[in-house]
């Protein structure tokens, strides 16, 4: 079966009753699952070729699909970036957790952006309906909802939904403990599906809603790109700039959304991120500690 270009469509990764992984494309309703597992060869190619069989999708957001088939994370990626300090709000937030408060505000005003790795190979990222997690030492754990962005050898070459995850109180006691803050287990979130922008100069609306064991909302916010200060291609010319950034990296843009002080991640508890043309990304909460 011949389908037509990948401009405009969702792609995901699905893996079905034999065990084997698969790329599928979601058009009107359905996914069609493809003749292969390897989603940046997909992108990089931009048509989708051979399509095996057709499986109906239970909800357009989540992507949900019928039993035996399971969603997974959208891309492995080598490596998983992140930028700081984009939106107005997060400049405020971190400034208010930290006792070194001109870091942000210079880091905001600043040509040079705030990037950092965030994963790499995929060993602290988890897809669509796995846990995220709290550090076990941190009092103060919140979801980052953000834009992420599929870098291909010359350029971005799709979008997806991020979710970076943050110890705030662990950062806030002094900006070196970023990486600790950052980067641990079921730390990072990425799904359901990539979409293939028709066109770059879109903008993207992102809501952000937890809500406790028993389905009750704790926070409910949004926000839009249109708030960000800097530019994906400025972002991407950054990161890459004298760094080797490998094809099928991911790059988190920053967050404009941060709850309230009084809003910590705690087991038990779920957390849903949702972009218009991309889907409903959500996880439920667990210690870092425990099995997933």
């Amino acid at each position: 079966m011949e389908l037509a270009k990948l401009s405009g469509a969702r792609l995901a990764r699905v893996r079905g009753e034999t065990g084997n992984v698969h790329v599928g494309v979601i058009r009107e309703g359905e996914l069609t699952v493809l003749d292969g597992d390897d989603m940046l060869a997909t992108l990089e190619r931009g048509e989708i070729r051979h399509g095996l069989e057709t499986i109906p999708v239970l909800d357009a957001e989540t992507l949900e699909l019928p039993e035996p088939w399971e969603l997974l994370v959208p891309m492995v990626a080598p490596e998983t970036w992140a930028a700081g300090v984009t939106y107005e709000r997060s400049r405020s937030a971190r400034m208010h957790e930290s006792k070194v408060v001109d870091v942000y505000e210079l880091v905001y005003k600043a040509e040079r952006p705030e990037l950092f790795v965030k994963d790499a190979a995929g060993r602290r990222t988890v897809g669509p309906g796995a846990p995220i997690a709290a550090r076990s030492d941190a009092s103060w754990t919140v979801p980052e909802p953000e834009l992420a962005v599929v870098l291909g050898a010359s350029g971005p070459l799709a979008v997806t939904i991020g979710n970076d995850v943050s110890s705030r109180d662990i950062e806030g006691a002094n900006p070196l403990y970023l990486p600790q803050a950052k980067i641990y287990a079921g730390a990072c979130a990425l799904g359901p599906a990539l979409l293939v922008p028709e066109s770059w100069d879109l903008q993207y609306h992102i809501e952000c809603r937890i809500l406790d064991a028993d389905g009750a909302e704790l926070f409910c916010e949004g926000t839009s790109t249109e708030s960000m200060r800097r530019s994906i291609d400025e972002l991407v010319e950054y990161l890459k700039r004298d760094n080797p950034v490998p094809p099928g990296s991911v790059l988190l843009t920053g967050t404009g959304l941060v709850p309230p002080d009084d809003v910590t991640l705690t087991p038990g508890q779920t957390v849903e991120i949702r972009i218009p043309g991309i889907g409903l990304l959500r996880n439920p909460v667990a210690a870092a500690n425990e099995p997933s």
